[in-house]
């Protein structure tokens, strides 16, 4: 089969995957921004892509993409390192017009792989995970302002995400272009184009999660995301809906340290406060 036995084929599942992997960076940077302008809105669009079987069926396509992108990444890089033998180490310098980044992408690929673990952990392993496997946490799966209150609590997140960010902004920016390059675009007309359209597009889409580090460290730093009282009213739902769907879990766990007499949601009937 010519996508796996030839060079060419090879680059062209790297292209596909890695316009689908483009395509879910922007989606993903989108829905993110949301919890900036209305966070319950964004906790609405946690518990839609739950553990519901189309939110499942997603993931396991993405998994099995970036698998592919990561395998074919490095049977190339070793098929390119293998054709030209020794002559890679007789030349220094490189030559005028060869970005920085289209002779580091594995590298690059590997620095944001670590990140995406790192991400995984912090979000996805408590969220849709944890609902999949039935197992009750901290908080409710769909409630994500608290998952990044917790995570960008420490001050080690917002380092890890910018360094992450920065390794994807250089990973994305060469990847974008050389994606249709590799479909065939590759005339002095479209690449210099595409390149322009993909710096714009790349570049926007990093901004927006720079931005979206600096104010989800600013609101998990003053507690904002459990104790804003729109917020906390959600997460009281959530709770009182996980319980009726499994009572044999016990009382829900209250979310601000309050006493009865001071609690923002009396009558809650998911507060263990007032049972």
């Amino acid at each position: 089969m010519w996508l796996t036995s030839s060079s060419v084929g090879r680059k062209f599942v790297m292209a596909l995957t890695g316009a689908a992997l483009v395509l879910f960076i922007t989606f993903h940077c989108l829905m993110n921004s949301v919890a900036i302008l209305w966070p319950t809105a964004y906790n609405a669009v946690c518990e839609f892509l739950g553990a519901n079987w189309y939110a499942l069926i997603a993931s396991a396509g993405l998994a099995l993409l970036i698998l592919i992108h990561i395998i074919y990444a490095c049977w190339l890089t070793l098929q390119n390192r293998a054709a030209r033998g020794h002559e890679r180490y007789a030349v220094t310098s490189r030559p005028a017009g060869v970005e920085w980044a289209s002779k580091n992408m594995l590298v690059l690929g590997i620095v944001v792989v670590a990140f995406l673990i790192v991400h995984l952990i912090n979000f996805w392993a408590k969220m849709q995970l944890m609902e999949v496997l039935g197992i009750e946490g901290e908080f409710p799966a769909a409630a994500g302002t608290l998952f990044i209150e917790e995570a960008f609590s420490c001050w080690l997140t917002p380092v890890i995400y910018i360094i992450g960010f920065i390794a994807l902004w250089l990973h994305m920016n060469h990847g974008f272009w050389s994606m249709f390059q590799s479909v065939g675009w590759d005339n002095t007309t479209w690449i210099p184009r595409l390149k322009c359209i993909g710096k714009w597009w790349v570049g926007i889409v990093m901004v927006l999660f720079f931005i979206q580090v600096g104010v989800f460290t600013y609101n998990a730093q003053r507690d904002y995301y459990s104790t804003e009282p729109a917020l906390v009213e959600q997460y009281a739902e959530m709770a009182a809906t996980e319980a009726l769907v499994n009572p044999m879990d016990g009382a829900a766990p209250c979310f601000q340290n309050c006493d009865k007499a001071a609690c923002p949601q009396t009558p809650c009937a998911a507060c263990p406060n007032n049972k």
